[in-house]
């Protein structure tokens, strides 16, 4: 990979990462769902009247739009507001890989290898230590609820994939158009108007910020150059950069909210990441490391 190419995947992953902290900022003043409404509003508007649509079946679209948008993204501002720092629940969203991994097994009868067994079993090490730290940044339905993020993540990996289209970014612009309105009316079926009351009131550039963070180096930019490298180098070499996103999520909590670091919380980074890699990758290496020439 070029110098400069590699640079912009890390700054990805930083952008990824740092996201869970300017979240949590917005949701100082905007309700979760509200906050997730206004962004995937942003993401579709005005783009969608610029923007063909991609060549997939309506139901790719819509499906993926209510997953990510309210299934991932919905729920995981509710994990954070129920009291889970940015730093774990960027951590914890990573479970995604590994519910993928079994929700294709499933969907494309594709068995788990050892390695991926093995990596599950280390992640789930590193979620035991986030559980057992006492120091007020978990909460036990922060953690539920960013792991049902993490799985529908992981439906909306499968739509994606089921979907196969090569126009990554018109699919994002599209799909994001379907769940604004799904997230607004969910906001007002909870809590009345007063979410929207307080919004009025409260919103302050701290939030604004966030919003438009969140909208185009997060999302636009953000995933606009990774399946920009995507296609340019083998995901072989791109896809391992992701496992520098809980890194970058947990420094910027610390940088943000002064978020301590205890011993717990370096044991779950190094569990869940190591489990990542010895999950996703650990096949590959074995083979590379163990591979046996073929006789001439």
């Amino acid at each position: 990979m070029k110098p400069w190419h590699l640079a912009l995947a890390v700054l990805i992953t930083a952008i990824w990462g740092i996201n869970f902290s300017v979240i949590k900022l917005g949701l100082a003043t905007v309700d979760p769902f509200i906050l997730a409404g206004i962004r995937f509003s942003l993401c579709a508007l005005p783009a969608i009247f610029f923007i063909r649509k991609p060549d997939v079946p309506w139901r790719y679209l819509i499906g993926y739009g209510l997953v990510f948008g309210i299934g991932l993204w919905g729920v995981v501002n509710l994990g954070i507001k129920a009291g889970l720092s940015a730093g774990i629940a960027s951590l914890i969203l990573q479970f995604s890989a590994f519910f993928t991994l079994l929700l294709g097994g499933w969907v494309f009868k594709e068995a788990l290898t050892r390695f991926q067994v093995l990596g599950m079993l280390i992640a789930l090490g590193g979620l035991l230590c986030i559980i057992m730290i006492s120091d007020g940044s978990v909460s036990l339905s922060g953690v539920l609820l960013v792991l049902a993020g993490a799985a529908a993540w992981s439906v909306a990996n499968i739509i994606n994939k089921k979907a196969s289209t090569r126009d990554v970014f018109g699919f994002l612009v599209w799909s994001s158009a379907f769940a604004p309105i799904p997230l607004f009316a969910l906001d007002y079926a909870i809590n009345g108007s007063a979410g929207y009351s307080s919004f009025i009131q409260q919103v302050d550039t701290t939030a604004v910020l966030s919003i438009l963070f969140q909208v185009y180096p997060n999302t636009l930019f953000a995933y606009w150059i990774w399946n920009s490298l995507l296609k340019t180098y083998p995901v072989s070499t791109v896809a391992p950069l992701s496992l520098l996103v809980p890194i970058f999520g947990m420094l910027g909590s610390v940088f943000v909210f002064h978020e301590s670091v205890s011993l717990n919380k370096v044991l779950a980074v190094v569990l869940i990441v190591l489990g990542l890699a010895v999950g996703l990758y650990g096949q590959r290496i074995f083979n590379a490391m163990f591979a046996v020439p073929n006789p001439r």
